[in-house]
């Protein structure tokens, strides 16, 4: 087995090429967050282990790198905004494999939101993969706002190799998210 020290990142592309066009942008914020000097966000992006992937990778090629990726990821942070599609993405698929195959906990960022503490109130955003997890209760997740330290909380909370989550509509408590800076009071 792979070293699981990664974090997948997952999200819709929208079926879009140009990236500002769908929610690849919030993939680019984090990779941003990371890179930055002066702010103190770290992580190991799992897509950075394996070869790239180009819109032209053919179905089979694009699936075996995401098994690649899961395969060598401690959590998978799965982003949900309001143009999500609850079928037809490779979102879809990255969930079922994450839950289903490697047993990954996922870290729900919803961006928008300051705070998360009815995740339920968000299922319209959730894909049928999720919803269907969420049901069935196989998977084990966090929901959070799409925020820098929230994220980087969770991705280093919630891993394979701890149990701190047990069901699928976890979130932090009002005054967590106090302290993450996200809310005032």
């Amino acid at each position: 087995m792979a070293n699981r020290t990664g974090t997948y990142i997952a999200f819709d592309g929208l079926g879009q090429t140009d990236p500002t066009k769908s929610d690849f942008k919030y993939y680019s914020s984090i990779q941003g967050w990371s890179a930055g000097k002066h702010i103190d966000f770290k992580f190991v992006d799992s897509h950075a282990k394996t070869y790239a992937v180009r819109d032209t990778s053919s179905q089979a090629t694009l699936e075996q790198r995401i098994r690649e990726r899961l395969a060598a990821s401690k959590n998978c942070l799965v982003i949900l905004s309001d143009q999500t599609r609850k079928s037809g993405s490779m979102l879809s698929y990255e969930i079922e494999k994450a839950v289903d195959d490697y047993g990954l906990p996922l870290i729900v960022a919803y961006p928008g939101y300051n705070a998360i503490l009815q995740p339920e109130e968000l299922s319209y955003r959730w894909p049928n993969a999720l919803t269907q997890r969420i049901r069935n209760r196989s998977v084990k997740a966090i929901h959070i706002p799409f925020k820098k330290n929230p994220i980087l909380n969770a991705i280093g909370q919630f891993t394979v190799n701890s149990n701190n989550l047990s069901i699928p509509l976890q979130f932090y408590s009002r005054q967590a998210h106090i302290e993450f800076g996200c809310i005032t009071r």
